[in-house]
């Protein structure tokens, strides 16, 4: 029997092979209840291809999952009826208003007709969208779309959220009041969250963290554990040839050099006091920008895989 301590979900050693091609290899992690988790990693890394696996849209080559201290197959009905899904890609119908797409959400859970229309009334009140309630979803902003996404995976009131990319191409002010809502549903309802992402001031928003790069799990821990593994300041030089700048800091540093798109990064003990150094090993306008800070999430998977979020290095889709 499942006890408060047992995890919400457990996926096990989790295969997929798409053909030959292996795109999750041995992907292992816990999810406890009422917890915040994510999946971080770049484009590619194996985060969306997890996701349906969990939702039952892929099946798996190996492994298992357990929900609630029970094993059961991908998809499993009753995994279904306590799940929400807000996916990646936009799902409701442009052509529907709001509360249209609502109504058929609620119909097609078998939301009782006696408790329908109080429900959707208060989602359009969670997602500010009560005076667009009519209003069809193409005439919508990105964000109230995205808003709408979310009020509709909570209309059968599931016991815990799947959130693929959640934030994805919306603005920094509708990326705080998105959060601002899933952090009063978690401290509310008591929801359980599992998200992807791979922006790291999301990242940061989490309980805990797996790291995902090419369809394995590199490490899973907390985001202050995680900033903690990587010590000193990042500092970045700029420049329109990246490769020539590592290669003067490599011939005349001790430090070890990455190379990122727009010119390279140190990780260095009392980094004010090494760029003055740094500077000065270049001619006059060789370098276009310097900066410093403290290591953050991008850093901590930079220093954990050797390429940075935004590379689309990973194998899976």
């Amino acid at each position: 029997m499942p006890t408060e301590t047992t995890p919400l979900l457990e996926v096990r050693h989790l295969s997929v092979n798409f053909k030959t091609r292996s795109v999750l290899d041995d992907v292992s992690f816990s999810v406890a209840r009422g917890e915040i988790f994510g999946l971080l990693g770049p484009n590619g890394s194996g985060k969306s291809t997890t996701f349906h696996v969990l939702t039952g849209v892929l099946r798996p080559r190996a492994g298992e999952l357990v929900f609630r201290g029970t094993r059961i197959d991908p998809g499993e009905r009753d995994m279904r009826r306590r799940m929400g899904v807000v996916f990646q890609a936009p799902s409701v119908d442009i052509n529907l208003s709001c509360r249209e797409n609502l109504l058929l959400a609620a119909r097609l859970h078998r939301v009782p007709r006696s408790a329908r229309d109080a429900r959707v009334r208060d989602l359009l009140g969670l997602a500010d969208l009560t005076d667009r309630a009519d209003d069809r979803v193409k005439t919508l902003s990105g964000g109230m779309k995205r808003r709408l996404e979310l009020a509709r995976s909570l209309v059968h009131e599931p016991e815990f959220l799947i959130l693929d990319e959640p934030t994805v191409g919306l603005d920094e002010a509708s990326f705080e009041r998105t959060w601002q809502r899933l952090t009063r549903l978690r401290a509310e309802r008591g929801l359980t969250l599992l998200l992807s992402t791979h922006r790291p001031e999301e990242a940061a928003r989490c309980d805990r963290l797996a790291v995902l790069d090419g369809g394995r799990v590199v490490t899973v821990d907390t985001p202050a554990a995680l900033q903690a593994r990587v010590s000193g300041d990042v500092v970045r030089l700029m420049g329109p040839d990246p490769e020539e700048i590592a290669a003067t800091l490599a011939a005349r540093f001790p430090h070890a050099v990455t190379v990122e798109a727009q010119g390279v990064a140190l990780v260095v003990e009392r980094g004010h006091e090494w760029i003055p150094r740094f500077v000065e090993a270049f001619p006059a306008g060789r370098l276009s920008a310097v900066e410093m800070h403290r290591p953050s999430l991008a850093d901590v998977f930079l220093s954990l895989t050797g390429h940075a979020l935004s590379d689309a290095g990973g194998l899976a889709p």
